[in-house]
């Protein structure tokens, strides 16, 4: 309990004297120690901060019948070295028919956002659904933020599907 200290009695006294007033002294002690019990049990009966991740979700692996992607449907985008981003229309599987690469940045005018909005927007008018898929193919030179901000990219511009792929040889020669 907190006590106050006043001093002495001063009752027997002459009259016309004036009494000496004594600063009051609080003693802090128990307040300090109440102060810490609280902050201790907020400490233990609080929840910490859990960690959110973002879920992976693997297709199922179908070795008889593997699943084919229409190039209207599909958008190519390669990372390069020094903030390099390229992007071409399809898969980019037909020899006979190279893909056109175009050059882009990650500017937020005339960059790849708007290379993205474009395409789903078109795949929207001819398939009557979102089926678009972005493959992302990043060079060994490629830095790790390029990789973060192309994947920002795909959750801003709502693409629900899109997969991080191995970059091919012929993906390579297209950067350079």
């Amino acid at each position: 309990m907190a006590e106050i200290n006043t001093g002495g009695s001063e009752r027997g006294r002459k009259k016309g004297t004036r009494s000496k007033k004594n600063s009051t002294r609080v003693d802090m002690t128990p307040m300090v120690d109440l102060g810490f019990l609280l902050i201790t049990f907020f400490m233990l009966t609080t929840t910490m901060l859990k960690h959110r991740t973002t879920d992976l979700i693997m297709p199922a692996e179908d070795k008889e019948h593997p699943s084919v992607l229409a190039d209207s449907k599909s958008l190519t985008i390669l990372l390069g070295a020094n903030n390099k981003v390229s992007y071409y229309e399809g898969i980019g599987n037909d020899p006979a028919h190279p893909p056109v690469v175009k050059q882009s940045s990650y500017a937020n005018n005339h960059g790849i956002r708007d290379v993205i909005i474009d395409k789903r927007d078109r795949v929207m008018d001819m398939h009557k659904k979102d089926d678009l898929m972005v493959l992302i193919k990043a060079d060994k030179d490629a830095s790790y933020k390029n990789v973060v901000d192309i994947m920002d990219e795909m959750l801003i511009n709502h693409v629900a599907r899109y997969a991080v792929v191995d970059i091919t040889a012929e993906d390579e020669a297209f950067l350079k």
